[in-house]
């Protein structure tokens, strides 16, 4: 049997742009990528802590150590500059696997979005 489980999430950080005219996509930062085991084009879920939303997308590199956090597209309308985010990414994988399988999360700064 095959089972879906939490694979890496970033927790609390703040969104620093809502970009409406572009494609589709959340823009992270390359060093929170890095330390949550995510990868760009990687299918992820986010929730937003100051309206309730969840949905999907995908990931687009940002610029390394600039704390960027932007929702792009159809996303921009979700969330508003300020608001606080959780970003998770799933596995699927054997429930044998699943039980000895570590999730990657992280607690960046929530108002910097930089690793501490």
């Amino acid at each position: 049997m095959m089972i879906q489980v939490l694979k890496s999430k970033i927790h609390c950080v703040s969104v620093t742009e809502a970009n409406l005219n572009y494609m589709g996509s959340i823009t992270v930062d390359e060093d929170l990528l890095d330390a949550a085991n995510m990868i760009a084009g990687e299918k992820v879920q986010i929730v937003d802590n100051n309206n309730g939303e969840r949905f999907e997308t995908y990931i687009i590199k940002g610029e390394r150590g600039s704390g960027c956090i932007c929702l792009n597209g159809a996303a921009a309308r979700k969330v508003q500059v300020g608001d606080t985010v959780i970003i998770m990414s799933y596995a699927l994988m054997d429930f044998e696997e699943a039980k000895h399988f570590k999730s990657s999360v992280i607690f960046p700064d929530t108002v910097t979005n930089k690793l501490v």
